[in-house]
């Protein structure tokens, strides 16, 4: 054997593992962390419309279905000024402005 500093006994972890496990821990909520709230479900079918309006407004814009299109087009602009709407009414009322 090597003379020099003694070896570690295989029970103490070395700081990388250790650290190592920390990081990955810290990933996971814990109870001090606030969770996510699960969006409601009028915010789910507000983001379905917004998605599906864009969707037909490219397809008919793209079968030179100009009528369609447009109308499409408006649709998913409002349905996207509704949700920044509906967004910056739910931050009023959590700053307890309202």
């Amino acid at each position: 054997m090597i003379s020099g500093a003694p070896l570690a006994s295989p029970s103490q972890p070395d700081a990388a593992r250790v650290r190592g496990r920390q990081d990955d821990t810290s990933a996971w909520p814990t109870m001090d962390q606030p969770t996510p709230a699960k969006p409601s479900l009028q915010d789910i079918l507000l983001r379905a419309l917004r998605i599906a309006a864009s969707t037909v407004a490219i397809v008919e814009l793209l079968r030179n279905n100009w009528t369609g299109g447009v109308l499409a087009a408006m649709a998913w602009v409002l349905f996207t000024q509704v949700e920044r709407l509906r967004g910056s009414a739910d931050e009023d009322i959590d700053n307890g402005s309202r």
